[in-house]
């Protein structure tokens, strides 16, 4: 019988196979497997590597100094890990380290490295060798300086934004206006600046969670965005200490508030996101509770950028990690408005969508800010998670 070179293509990995010398190559979730050598096969392990920081396949940086932080498992001992920088995977290599695992660090290994990387594209290199033999090799791209921020947009970059709204409750009094309001905002985003849109109608918890969830699991362009919306009723337990969206179902007399999406819950779901640019906005009752300490505004403050193209604009706008949001209110009620004419906070949040941005065609948050900020009811304006100093999320009219 001839023996055959069999090359294996999967998106998740075991932990344990059969081969010998073999090479793991991952980019994203998937891996190559090179059985080249059939005669030689034997049980052996695949080390894991789970990229800490960075998370997206590519970033960008205007520092050269960059800090990266990998978390690396095998079951069989680890015998060395390497860590290269490269301008392409082919290309000699412009810089290297190597550690040895000791101890319980032979099996489970985090490696928390500041590199300095040149400016320009840099490939970072990350192979995990273990005593059978085994590598496993995984990649990831950073971008360095305004030259290459410059040619950033060159890349796909898309803006997504999923919105909620709910005018019909099983236990809480029905409104008028979210459903409006939101199909408003809706069509705004996709005629103006090219979003793509889902909206979810009269949705119930279970229904709410599983669409965030699908969110959470799309790849993602380090430069894309994602804004999410809600829209309706929302409440406050003074004994929790805690805000709550209501969903369609949501029970009046719920003390353990199991029927309703919690400010907390939501927080964390928003934050673990694999977007590096997210925008939440809230025109619900108490939306302001959204933040923890329930500051005044935070975000009006940005970095003062010199003059320049659309083109560096965008792409220095959307260099840092974006967790910003946007509440109609701080701990009160806010009116849902007169039929047909818009809550007051969605009626102002549409003119900003509308201006769209002055002469340059960009409209970053502290330019909406503006429109909503002298309302009656005083909007809340922060940032949650792992939101990054000069962070911005803009919105870039077509």
């Amino acid at each position: 019988m001839k023996t055959k070179n069999w090359t294996l293509l999967v998106g998740f990995v075991l932990l344990t196979s059969w081969s010998i010398a073999q090479t793991v190559t991952t980019r994203t979730n998937e891996f190559e497997v090179d059985f080249s050598d059939p005669k030689k096969l034997v049980n052996t392990t695949i080390p894991v590597i789970n990229w800490i920081t960075p998370v997206p396949e590519t970033s960008f940086a205007q520092d050269n100094k960059f800090k990266i932080k990998v978390e690396i498992e095998s079951i069989a001992p680890l015998k060395n890990i390497t860590i290269s920088i490269k301008e392409t995977a082919e290309s000699a290599t412009r810089g290297s380290l190597s550690i040895q695992p000791e101890g319980n660090e032979m099996y489970k290994s985090v490696v928390e490295k500041s590199l300095t990387l040149m400016d320009g594209e840099n490939l970072l290199e990350i192979v995990a060798e273990n005593l059978d033999g085994t590598k496993t090799i995984s990649y990831k791209k950073v971008h360095v300086g305004s030259a290459s921020l410059a040619d950033a947009t060159k890349l796909n970059r898309t803006d997504y934004a999923l919105i909620f709204a709910t005018d019909n409750y099983d236990n809480w009094s029905d409104l008028v206006n979210p459903i409006f309001d939101s199909k408003t905002i809706a069509e705004e985003l996709r005629k103006t600046y090219g979003f793509k849109v889902e909206m979810i109608e009269n949705a119930t918890q279970s229904a709410m969670l599983k669409k965030i969830r699908e969110y959470g699991e799309k790849k993602y362009q380090p430069l894309d965005q994602l804004f999410i919306f809600f829209a309706g009723h929302g409440t406050y337990d003074q004994t929790f200490g805690e805000g709550f969206v209501v969903t369609r179902e949501s029970l009046l007399n719920d003390e353990a508030k199991t029927t309703y999406l919690s400010h907390n819950r939501l927080r964390s779901i928003a934050n673990n996101i694999p977007c590096e640019h997210i925008f939440l906005a809230m025109d619900v009752c108490f939306g302001g509770t959204f933040d923890q300490a329930l500051a005044s505004s935070r975000g009006a403050e940005e970095e003062v950028y010199r003059e320049q193209n659309q083109t560096e604009f965008i792409t220095r706008k959307l260099t840092y990690k974006t967790r910003k949001f946007l509440t109609s209110g701080g701990k009160t009620y806010v009116s849902d408005g007169i039929p047909g004419k818009h809550s007051p906070f969605a009626k102002n949040f549409i003119d900003a969508l509308r201006s769209r941005g002055g002469r340059d065609g960009i409209l970053t948050l502290p330019e909406v800010f503006t429109y909503v900020e002298k309302l009656k009811i005083q909007p809340r304006f922060g940032e949650f998670g792992d939101n990054a100093p000069g962070s911005d999320f803009i919105f870039v009219a077509r």
